[in-house]
């Protein structure tokens, strides 16, 4: 007896050995800053997935469970009011129908527009204060709005739900993507990293409406709003465990970022702005009303109407691979990158409504999507290389533009779209967004010159005159001392002898760094 509980005892002793090594090497994995970096980026793409199933999973749920709902309201009011007659029916009926429509309009859209309106605020607290602590009260926002969806049971609920994910999203999708560009400082890694984050966005939209009609059908409205929060709650453990934001002293290094209006009226800046607001509209405008016409003209099927978007994934995560490859060899032509994308999104939406069956709709989809995605991969690390190059190498504010430029286009869409298939029709709609994409590709060759950018003279320059601290820096650090040489890793500007600048010239003084001469 006495044998076997010392063999009991050593199995143990060498079973809490082996967790304890393990948890050793987990910490140091955590300590070294390319694992770090990489657990950075599952942290960002798991919220980006998140925020954008959150925007999405609701198409099939919401608008049968607020018919349901109306139907139910409607039924007891008939019974209250006309116990003996079943007079007008049929104009309540659409009265009904009408009111629905604009409720799930507004719904819909309520996201966007809140998010539209706290992003300059937001961008404006990220830049002050770090991306952790704001990427963290995003997660703790949308999971708070989640857990009301799941349990909402009438419209005002249901509404107070949306908009205050669109609060998170505006701290959370922020954060997460100048965080992303913040941790990937050479261009070819950024472009990469920025590229995995878009592929998890697009993965979250497309496959959340198929994922929320299954679970809706067979377990009830609950269940995929508790599956999803589970997952943020999962997601925000994590943050806390390994970025430690309330602990995190990097951000007492931080410069003061440029403010976002001044950003707002950069040139540069305002054209990609522009062109991530016109390449989403028509995403943004075919999904509330891409529906309704095929079962008009195609008599399609629930499950078609619910997989419309499915098949759109692959080429939109092809088209994030060719651009990300294309950008480390050619990082020069990444305006001509994105202009393609608009040309092949206009097109594609010009020939949605000439499609007869569901296999043919499949084709100009995918075009949409894998024009977007070339879009979207060349643009957005351009815009933090215009950062670094024309301001200071803070992402936040930027990264608020980029988002305001896509809650345009989504708050537009479900009540704009609709009015417009009443007014003009669903043929003119896509005509009009596929002009629209077509006409404003060539504003992108204004940023054909950008890779001749000479490097302004950043304040966190001054800041490494000391001891370089975190990551960025001693990547920083080593940037400079290459440029002391003659040469530039970033891979997309001239070398420091060609264009004929030298930061070491500059003056040190905080005060002339701030008000220092912008190149164009």
């Amino acid at each position: 007896m006495a044998t076997k509980s010392s063999g009991l005892a050593k199995s143990a002793a060498v079973k809490l050995s082996e967790m304890g090594e393990r948890t050793k090497q987990l910490g140091t994995a955590m300590r070294d800053p390319h694992q770090q970096r990489r657990i950075i980026l599952v942290i960002v793409c798991v919220a980006l997935l998140l925020d954008n199933m959150l925007y999405m999973v609701i198409v099939p749920i919401i608008p049968d469970y607020l018919a349901d709902l109306e139907s139910e309201q409607s039924e007891h009011v008939h019974v209250v009011m006309h116990p003996n007659t079943s007079s007008n029916s049929t104009s309540q009926d659409n009265s009904n129908k009408n009111n629905l429509d604009i409720q799930i309009g507004v719904l819909f859209a309520s996201k966007a527009i809140l998010q539209l309106l706290v992003n300059p605020l937001s961008g404006t607290f990220i830049d002050r204060v770090g991306y952790d602590i704001p990427l963290l009260i995003g997660l703790t926002v949308m999971f708070v709005s989640t857990c009301i969806f799941a349990f909402a049971e009438n419209y005002a609920t249901l509404f107070a739900a949306r908009s205050l994910q669109g609060l998170g999203s505006a701290f959370a999708d922020t954060s997460g993507i100048a965080m992303i560009a913040d941790k990937y400082t050479e261009e070819a890694e950024r472009s990469k990293a920025l590229g995995i984050a878009l592929a998890f966005i697009s993965f979250g939209s497309l496959v959340a409406p198929p994922f929320g009609g299954v679970l809706y059908e067979f377990a009830g409205k609950r269940v995929p709003f508790i599956v999803l929060a589970c997952i943020c709650l999962a997601d925000g453990f994590l943050l806390l465990t390994v970025i430690k934001p309330f602990s995190n002293r990097t951000r007492e290094n931080m410069p003061v970022g440029t403010p976002i209006y001044r950003l707002m009226i950069d040139p540069y800046i305002a054209v990609v702005a522009g062109a991530l607001t016109v390449c989403n509209i028509p995403l943004a405008f075919l999904e509330p009303t891409i529906a309704n016409w095929m079962e008009t003209t195609m008599h399609s099927s629930q499950w078609e109407m619910g997989l419309t978007w499915l098949p759109a994934f692959f080429p939109h995560v092809l088209g994030v691979y060719i651009t990300v490859k294309l950008a480390a060899q050619h990082p020069n032509l990444q305006w001509f990158y994105g202009a393609l994308g608009m040309v092949i999104i206009g097109a594609s939406s010009c020939t949605v409504p000439a499609c007869k069956t569901f296999g043919q709709l499949i084709a100009p989809l995918c075009g949409i999507c894998f024009g977007i995605a070339l879009v979207d991969t060349a643009l957005l690390p351009t815009l933090a290389f215009l950062v670094d190059v024309r301001h200071v190498s803070v992402y936040g504010s930027v990264y608020a533009i980029a988002d305001i430029s896509y809650s345009v286009a989504y708050a537009m869409g479900p009540i704009v779209a609709g009015q417009i298939v009443h007014s003009l029709g669903f043929v003119q709609l896509n005509l009009g967004m596929g002009l629209v994409n077509v006409l404003y590709a060539p504003a992108l060759l204004l940023l054909r010159n950008v890779c001749q950018m000479k490097p302004s003279y950043s304040e966190r320059d001054n800041l490494l005159e000391e001891a370089p601290q975190g990551l960025y820096d001693s990547i920083k650090m080593e940037e400079r001392k290459a440029k002391k040489k003659g040469y530039s890793s970033a891979g997309n500007c001239l070398s420091v002898d060609e264009n004929g600048f030298d930061p070491f010239r500059v003056p040190r003084s905080m005060s002339e760094e701030s008000s220092g001469p912008e190149f164009t």
